[in-house]
């Protein structure tokens, strides 16, 4: 069965068929960091294979009773309520035709940065990290911060998160963009309502042999101390690298590991995200261009606003989907925001 905007499930299932045999080679779990990837990832393929399978089958079965049932209208009600079923589970799945790109499948390196506007603006940022920490945790997935700068009141300048599960990428690269909050400041004496601006950055977390250059003597590495919250395990030598890439003007920190040699392999690791990101915004813009389409091919346009006062409302500019319940959204539910981007980007109503 091959489904509509480019998934094509048989794919997936030799896709799937071709980790389950690597699993069985004696020297699988040589490698545990590589071996833990393939099997979350011929997890994931297993539920979308299993699911558009199951959807196709009862598909089938409900065509082939309805050629028998022309005459029972007791058969035709119980085929119309599965038909109605059918529908559900299919605009329910919809989306993850969206999922099908060549890195949909991998995690995420997730940055957030404040934006103008001192206190305020950090402290937006620091609600979008506990936003997007409560979202991996109900997935079940694993966050590690490998880089953050306080702020000088409260909340956070920055923040890298790297966040482990399948699809993650594939989910989180909907929410890149700039993020606008209205609310009654808590900072603000008059209390008065402010509107406060925070930029998310998602890459995905490449592995090791996909091909993205990254000449020696284009980087600039530096070394200084690692900053943390004080007590006994703050790191007295300079473990903390920050790695600039010349040509792109793009700088990386990581801080969060014991040593300099487990900090720069991940700094290494956003770097080259970033720089796969930024390729890929190429190749937008230039197909972009070639078709005479005028649109803005860039990640970086405001996205969603999250209204606190006078209202409670969040609005995704890009899809129209809207609550009221701006707490649970808060609180990481934002599932049908990620949902209604994937959905539009296979043209599904």
């Amino acid at each position: 069965m091959q489904s509509g905007g480019g998934f094509d499930v048989p794919a997936k299932l030799k896709e799937m068929e071709k980790l389950e045999a690597e699993t069985m080679d004696s020297g699988f779990w040589d490698d545990q960091q590589a071996a833990q990837k393939k099997m979350q990832s011929m997890s994931a393929l297993r539920e979308i294979v299993e699911t558009w399978d199951a959807i196709y089958r009862r598909a089938n079965d409900a065509l082939e009773l309805y050629a028998m049932a022309e005459d029972d209208p007791e058969m035709l009600t119980e085929l119309e309520q599965e038909a109605g079923a059918l529908e559900q589970e299919l605009e329910r799945r919809e989306f993850t035709l969206a999922l099908s790109g060549g890195h949909d499948a991998d995690s995420a390196i997730l940055s957030i940065h404040a934006g103008a506007g001192g206190t305020e603006a950090q402290d937006w940022a620091q609600m979008l990290l506990r936003m997007y920490l409560r979202w991996a945790e109900k997935r079940g997935f694993k966050t590690t911060i490998t880089d953050m700068t306080q702020g000088e009141e409260a909340g956070i300048k920055s923040v890298t998160v790297e966040i482990d599960g399948p699809y993650a990428y594939g989910y989180l690269k909907s929410e890149r963009g700039t993020h606008r909050l209205v609310r009654l400041s808590p900072y603000d004496s008059s209390n008065r309502r402010h509107t406060s601006f925070a930029k998310v950055e998602v890459v995905p977390v490449l592995d090791e042999d996909i091909d993205i250059e990254v000449d020696p003597n284009d980087i600039e590495i530096e070394v200084f101390l690692s900053g943390g919250a004080g007590g006994q395990n703050v790191q007295k030598n300079a473990t903390a690298v920050r790695i600039r890439h010349l040509p792109t003007g793009i700088v990386v920190t990581c801080q969060n590991e014991r040593s300099q040699t487990q900090n720069k392999a991940s700094a290494m690791r956003v770097l080259r995200g970033k720089l796969y990101d930024l390729e890929q915004q190429r190749l937008a813009e230039e197909k972009a261009r070639l078709k005479g389409e005028n649109v803005q091919a860039d990640f970086g346009s405001q996205i969603r606003n999250y209204v606190l006062h006078p209202y409670q409302m969040v609005k995704d500019l890009r899809t129209n989907a809207e609550t009221g319940n701006t707490g649970a959204v808060l609180d990481g539910d934002i599932d049908m925001f990620i949902e209604a981007w994937l959905k539009q980007q296979v043209g599904v109503a």
